[in-house]
């Protein structure tokens, strides 16, 4: 088996991911036929914003981002031949700390070969809540909003403003994990299909020329077992010609190919739009 591309694969440099070097991660792409990965670190978050969580590792240390971007430019020179490997973020759209993103972006951006905007944070009435960092969590988003429903209806309106919201010239052209507030599902079911509010979002994402990352991590999440998004969804990207970019979002390098087998037969993977 072949895989065109990897492009959402994390590094040492996230606070909460392994210590594995990029050069394992490389070796392991390798052995298994993969052609080309993007590095997708954690963006810093934005200097205003505090991270909800525990640890406050949600993103890389700013004072990092230098190192990690040499170090990701080196790693393609030495595999030049042997693997296709690009710089990338993978860039937090947080409600109201716009004007920051769109700084970081006009800063970093003209040095990425490719990046993906994600949504983790949702802004409650009082705070924001990383979604998917544990169902203690989220049940404290169900009960803030009064349902189950109600956050996975707050989670797919925020993507949708993420679609829609002007970060300049250097918006990420890939869109990250668009149901992963299913994370929890088996634990937290849900009644609605949110059929409307996913055509809508697949429908920007067409009209905006953006990608769909499909994301193999929620396979291998004991409360989810699925793709991001799931195969139904697939059904309709491909429908509406999306461009499929397989996504491990692999934290460690025995990560890689995550959930790759449950992926839809179906599916046209193709390398990230922004390097063809």
């Amino acid at each position: 088996m072949v895989i065109i591309h990897d492009g959402h694969v994390h590094t040492s440099y996230c606070p909460h991911g392994t210590k594995d070097s990029l050069y394992k991660y490389c070796d392991v792409a390798i052995e298994n036929n993969i052609q080309g990965i993007t590095f997708t670190e954690h963006a810093p978050l934005p200097p205003s914003f505090v991270d909800p969580t525990p640890q406050k590792d949600s993103g890389m240390n700013l004072a990092d981002l230098d190192h990690y971007i040499k170090e990701v430019q080196a790693i393609k020179q030495y595999y030049n031949g042997q693997l296709a490997v690009y710089l990338g973020l993978e860039v937090d759209f947080i409600e109201g700390f716009e004007k920051e993103t769109i700084d970081f972006l006009n800063e970093v951006g003209p040095i990425l070969d490719d990046s993906i905007l994600s949504v983790h944070f949702l802004k409650l009435a009082s705070d924001y809540l990383c979604i998917d960092y544990s169902p203690e969590v989220f049940d404290k988003a169900v009960q803030q909003l009064g349902s189950i429903d109600s956050v996975y209806k707050l989670y797919y309106d925020t993507v949708a403003k993420s679609i829609d919201t002007d970060l300049g010239l250097f918006h990420p052209k890939r869109i990250g994990h668009i149901t992963l507030a299913r994370k929890f599902h088996k634990k937290f079911p849900i009644k609605a299909p949110f059929t409307d509010e996913l055509t809508l979002i697949l429908k920007k994402i067409k009209k905006k020329g953006y990608e769909l990352d499909y994301n193999g991590a929620g396979c291998i999440k004991p409360l989810c077992k699925e793709p991001y998004p799931n195969n139904v969804i697939i059904d309709q990207a491909i429908t509406l010609d999306i461009p499929l970019v397989y996504g491990s979002d692999a934290h460690q390098a025995s990560s890689l190919l995550s959930g790759y087998q449950q992926l839809s037969s179906k599916a046209v993977l193709t390398k990230p739009q922004t390097l063809l």
